[in-house]
């Protein structure tokens, strides 16, 4: 059975997920605790990681609000996704012609192929996003490293707010598609020559776009 701050922390995650809560608006922590029929102590709690991993801000005697991203954020954001992409994406290459890393592959062009479909449909941003992710979760997930997962993880709120902010740009979906295609090729060559520089191109692209929105 999930232990009740833990059940609290994931619904107030939801909530923010599905914007139930609006940006500039200070919230009582009282008020929604009552109105979640939770009590006091496991609602802190929930409240206090959520701080921690960049949902909301803790306004002291107050209440919460929900966090609005900086340059701050944004930048180090992009820092922890390339040292961990850049990492990952040089071991896959360093092990391209075993099972597991064929393996990955296949799931990574099936990712692909779903990108695509979207990019050349819907073009919603919403369902490329979850595409875009699959395909970096699998990369991180590769490892099998339990910290690397749990760090990308805490992330993953900002990433994907940023992820859609720079997909909103003409022609960032489309750029997003092939540099994905671009990482994939190189991971399936064994090309430990260009695989940095084609990860951190794909990172520097949207962090460039998203500090240009601010």
């Amino acid at each position: 059975m999930i232990a009740l701050n833990e059940q609290t922390y994931l619904h107030l995650q939801k909530l923010i997920i599905n914007n139930y809560f609006s940006y500039h608006k200070i919230y009582s922590e009282t008020k929604i605790s009552k109105e979640l029929g939770v009590s006091r102590t496991p609602f802190r709690d929930a409240i206090h990681r959520l701080a921690q991993e960049g949902y909301i801000d803790i306004i002291p005697s107050k209440g919460f609000m929900l966090h609005q991203l900086d340059k701050k954020d944004i930048t180090e954001t992009f820092q922890v996704r390339s040292a961990l992409e850049c990492y990952c994406t040089m071991q896959i290459c360093q092990e391209f012609e075993c099972q597991k890393a064929k393996k990955l592959f296949k799931e990574l062009h099936l990712i692909l192929n779903n990108m695509q479909t979207v990019m050349q449909t819907t073009h919603a941003i919403d369902h490329f996003c979850e595409y875009d992710f699959q395909f970096h979760i699998h990369i991180i997930n590769y490892l099998e490293n339990i910290q690397f997962s749990s760090i990308f993880s805490a992330f993953m709120y900002r990433m994907k707010q940023l992820a859609k902010l720079s997909l909103a740009h003409t022609g960032r979906m489309e750029d997003t598609y092939k540099e994905h295609r671009s990482i994939l090729r190189c991971m399936e060559q064994g090309d430990i020559e260009n695989i940095y520089k084609t990860t951190i191109t794909h990172m520097e692209q949207p962090k460039e776009i998203n500090l240009e929105d601010l």
